[in-house]
Formats: structure tokens, sequence, C-alpha cells
């Protein structure tokens, strides 16, 4: 049977950072293996930040959105059964960091699903620098994804107090508890800055497997709950999408902006764009598209729509050291 493991984590944790270092990992321990980047996004940034992963040992494959729950989750079975015949060792899923991990489960239940994947290891990425505050949907998402995790990885430890990260860490135990999940977690706590993890760190980390846990569904509509808007062809700079970013993220009338993310063309080449409240990231990549993608709760279109395409904004900085991850 082929293994396949499910990397998840709320929205800009650090999900695709870490899962280069584990496919890289798998691909030197021999294994040919493919990644599957889950999104409901119409559009898939990750996919394309994965693209120096692929060679003979890793494949990519992607499911996109732009269509209805009950659509999304026949293509994510439609792919894994053609997946299924193509001799992989190892099957890595990324979903958008709004993915209800049931449905991942309840696929892999199914028939002829159930006969070809056996479950690997479910790790959950969870930011060190954890808002205090999360919406219902978040803090649901936050315990449904931690529930059934066999690791829950801590990121951007390295860059936040003893007293943050406790915090995060009592956040996250908080959540579960509200979600009427009786679990302990505590053991399963793996906390490290990422470029000191050893190949006995990642062994650890790949063989962590999942438990069985029990918590109350909360039933909501990740369409309606969380938004996704695209702004496409937008001639942004460094200088541009650093300050537009940062209005977005800070002014209440955009709503409820958790997350920032796409690529913008500046004079020396192409940077990807990566920002929260709490993190910001824009740094160099070989190859980008213009595209900026906003995520978040109640969003106001038309303030956003008014920022990403207003007069270039000069800022009164240029951007902060990459913290992300």
């Amino acid at each position: 049977m082929i293994k396949i493991d499910l990397i998840t984590g709320f929205l800009g944790a650090g999900k695709t950072t870490f899962l280069k270092k584990y496919a890289d990992y798998l691909i030197r321990q021999g294994q040919h293996i493919c990644i599957l980047e889950n999104d409901f996004g119409a559009v898939n940034v990750d996919m394309m930040l994965m693209q120096d992963m692929l060679c003979d040992s890793c494949d990519l494959e992607m499911v996109a959105g732009g269509c209805d729950k009950d659509c999304h989750i026949r293509r994510f079975r439609t792919k894994l059964i053609a997946m299924g015949m193509r001799g992989f060792d190892r099957v890595v899923v990324e979903p958008s960091g709004i993915f209800d991990v049931d449905e991942f489960f309840d696929v892999l239940r199914e028939e002829p699903l159930d006969q070809w994947y056996e479950i690997g290891s479910v790790i959950t990425v969870v930011d060190a620098g954890l808002e205090e505050e999360l919406s219902d949907a978040g803090e649901y998402l936050l315990a449904a994804q931690a529930a059934n995790a066999g690791c829950i990885l801590i990121s951007k430890c390295q860059t936040v107090s003893d007293e943050r990260l406790q915090a995060s860490i009592t956040h996250l135990k908080r959540a579960l508890q509200r979600a009427g999940c009786s679990r302990d977690v505590s053991s399963d706590i793996f906390c490290k800055d990422w470029t000191q993890l050893t190949d006995a760190d990642m062994e650890r980390i790949v063989n962590s497997g999942r438990r069985n846990a029990s918590f109350e569904k909360y039933w909501f509509d990740q369409e309606k709950e969380f938004q996704t808007l695209y702004f496409m062809n937008r001639p942004f700079n460094g200088e541009t999408i650093t300050a537009k970013a940062r209005e977005a993220l800070t002014d209440p009338s955009c709503g409820a902006v958790e997350r920032i993310k796409g690529f913008v063309r500046d004079k020396e080449g192409w940077l990807e764009l990566n920002a929260t409240r709490e993190n910001f990231s824009l740094k160099p990549i070989e190859a980008g598209q213009e595209i900026i993608i906003v995520i978040g709760e109640n969003l106001r279109k038309e303030r956003l729509e008014h920022i990403f395409t207003a007069e270039p904004v000069h800022a009164m900085a240029g951007p902060e050291t990459d913290r992300s991850e």
C-alpha cells in the first residue's frame, strides 16, 4: 500500500516551507514521492513554490478549487485514484490553511482508496506566534487540524520569546478543550528551529503516525466563513506591495484579513510575498506570476480593490527581514 501523509496548519503557519524539508528528507531516503497540493482556491500559489522540488524522485500534482465543496471532494478522490496507479512509495498532501481534515479521512475510507492507501503521518504546523484571538471558525480549524496529529510541529519558535511560545501552546490546548477534545497533546509537540533539524528529527516526524481523538464538529461553510480575493496583473514592486499589504492587514475596514500571499516583479526580479498580521516576508524567488491573493473573514471587496488598484504608495521603509520561516 502507498503511505499517504497530511501536512496541515492554519493560514500562514509555514506548511510549504516545512513540506520542502520533509520532501527532501524522503527523497534522500530513496523514496519515490508525489506532493499533492489540495487547495480550495482557484489559483494555487503553493504549487508554484514547489516547482524546484520536481525531479525523477518527486512529482507534483494539484487539486484546485473554483467549485463547490462536493465537487472539490470528487476532484480530490479522482486525483488520488489516478495517482494510485503510478507506483509512488509515498504521497504527501498539503491542503489549504482552511481545510477541514475530515475530508482527508473520509475520502480515504472509500473504495478503492482504502485498498490502495495507508495513512502514514498527520503533521500539524502551528505558528509559535499564534494570534491570541481567533474567530469561532478559526478556533475550530486550529483544534480540528491538531486533534489527530501524530506530530504538532511549532514553526518560527526561534523568533518569539519563551512567554509568547508558551502562550501559543496554551492557546492550542484551549482550542482543543473548547472543541470537546480531551486529548493531551503535550508529548506530541515538537519545537525546534527548523534550520537545525537533523535527519534523526525528520525520521521522528516522518514516523509520528496519527492519533485517534474525538471532538465536536463545528459545521461551517469554508466559502462563506473564509473568502479569497485575487488581484492579477497588478504592476507592483517591493515597496508598493509592502505598503499595500500592511494597510490591508491592519485596516479594520478591509474585514478580517488573515493572510496575503503572491508574487510581484521588482527591478531586480521576482519577489514572493507571504504576510500575516504577525509575520511579513518578501524575498526573491526565481520565477513567479503577477498575482496577489488575500484570504480572510468578512472581507470588504470594494475596500481591498481600492487598496490594490490605487496609485503607488511610497512606504516609509522597505520590507522587514524575512521572519516567516
